[in-house]
């Protein structure tokens, strides 16, 4: 296996990439929007319409982008935990698109992956078996070898499924007051400012890099809450860069869910690393009135990749600052004890083990941004081949490996539960359900399959650095 400081020494020749992030000044005039809530739990139906748009994102001039329902991005879309929804999915782009249901834990066949291509002018309306915890998801598209760039364009959107109990759990719940949907980007935009997705050499390795943050597609917007305890949904819906966030006066954010759903109780963390696919919910304290603002330390790939455009050494950068309006109610003051979640099990004794190596080229296909060596187990996707077969309800260990760089994974149709990263525990903010991990070295999963994906529709495991799933970091399973 190569190591990562051989993989150093023949990247050091690469061209810097855009400049990293810096710290960029906010206006409190601009107070930040949420997306459009589009509440689905009664009526059980849902349309969601991909079209093209124009956005202007820094004042500077407009960019042609996509969204669902509007130019940019898509709403957040609430569904009831134990019914079947349907959703109507039409696309009035000129190529075709899929969508898929990123968290929620439903047949292969109704997955939105690779498999189910919406094309221009039709309409795709899978029913949505919701029967799982309460959590917040998140839809996207996922049409191999583009998903990166209709990502950055725009076509993603949180999912929240919902069991009506925030109240009794003690939880924010007034959309947009005290609890927040934040869907954080980093996007790079010319000085006419037009979105910019022009990669370079090393973004082809590393991933796309921007360098301006977006938050629910606005740029230099500050929240505005009540003095008292806010709940942040926060979605990682960046194509490849690692969020090591915290307040930049070190204010407490209390962990109360993960990808998959709630935690039995809160857990208080300074920073909470969030990689490209992850969700996490936390509670944060603004009783006393103090302002204050989400900050992110520089792209941690970076350390292995500064010139890989990761921008890795650079200052912390403001992602969003907080202010108040008193005339707020603070609904919630104390932190709740009890969150009602159940932790996983973490026995995998006598389970069987499956080892899967996350795969990026080396030599000239590393130096000339080659394709053909990003895989896993030596293999880069094939539509047309199911790499493995599971047995419904069957239970295995994952052992995921991965040595140049950090890698997001994701497995379709399951939730898990890590048990070890790098032979020790894992780390606070990996201890609920997830779906997704990011792997610095190995990580080791628990899953249990029991959703059936056949073999025309199979459930996909990927690296959610977009770019690297493009060009074929993603395997496929079938169960049945």
């Amino acid at each position: 296996m190569t190591s990562r400081r051989h993989f150093l020494a023949a990247m050091a020749s690469l061209p810097l990439a855009a400049s990293p992030l810096g710290v960029f000044a906010q206006s409190p005039a601009r107070r930040l929007g949420m997306p459009p809530l589009l509440d689905a739990r009664d009526s059980g139906v849902f349309r969601l319409a991909a079209q093209a748009g124009q956005t202007n994102f820094t004042g500077r001039g407009a960019s042609t982008t996509w969204g669902l329902n509007g130019a940019y991005l898509g709403p957040t879309v609430r569904l009831a935990t134990g019914r079947t929804s349907r959703a109507e999915v039409a696309n009035g782009l000129n190529e075709a698109i899929t969508l898929h249901w990123h968290g929620l834990v439903i047949p292969g066949e109704v997955d939105g992956s690779p498999h189910q291509p919406i094309a221009p002018a039709t309409t795709w309306s899978p029913e949505l078996p919701v029967d799982q915890p309460a959590c917040t998801a998140w839809y996207h598209s996922h049409f191999h070898g583009a998903t990166a760039r209709q990502v950055q364009l725009g076509l993603a959107g949180v999912l929240q499924v919902d069991d009506g109990q925030d109240d009794a759990r003690g939880l924010p719940s007034d959309y947009g007051v005290d609890d927040l949907t934040l869907v954080l980007q980093d996007r790079r935009f010319t000085r006419r400012g037009q979105m910019d997705y022009n990669l370079s050499m090393s973004e082809g390795m590393s991933g796309f890099m921007g360098d301006t943050m977006v938050v629910n597609g606005q740029v230099g917007a500050t929240a505005v809450v009540p003095r008292g305890l806010v709940r942040l949904r926060l979605l990682n819906g960046s194509n490849a860069r690692i969020y090591p966030l915290s307040f930049n006066d070190r204010r407490d954010m209390h962990l109360v869910a993960t990808d998959s759903g709630y935690l039995d109780r809160p857990i208080a963390l300074k920073t909470l690393v969030l990689a490209p696919g992850e969700r996490a919910e936390v509670l944060v304290d603004f009783s006393d009135g103090v302002e204050s603002g989400l900050v992110s330390a520089q792209n941690p790939n970076a350390a292995m990749g500064g010139m890989m455009g990761g921008g890795g050494g650079g200052r912390p950068f403001v992602v969003l600052p907080f202010t108040f309006d008193t005339s707020l109610p603070a609904r919630i003051t104390q932190i709740p004890q009890d969150l009602g979640g159940e932790l996983p099990l973490r026995n995998g004794a006598n389970i069987p083990v499956r080892r899967l190596n996350l795969d990026m080229p080396m030599g000239a296909g590393m130096m000339f941004g080659s394709s053909d060596a990003f895989g896993v187990n030596g293999r880069p996707f094939d539509r047309g081949r199911i790499d493995f077969a599971i047995g419904r309800g069957n239970v295995e260990r994952w052992r995921i490996s991965a040595d140049l760089m950090m890698h997001p994974f994701h497995i379709h149709g399951v939730r898990f539960a890590v048990l070890s990263e790098n032979g020790r525990a894992p780390f606070a903010q990996n201890l609920g359900w997830k779906d997704t991990v990011l792997v610095n070295g190995q990580v080791e999963l628990l899953v249990r399959f029991d959703q059936p994906a056949p073999r025309n529709a199979p459930f996909m495991y990927h690296c959610h650095i977009l770019e690297h799933e493009d060009r074929g970091m993603m395997g496929q399973f079938a169960v049945s």
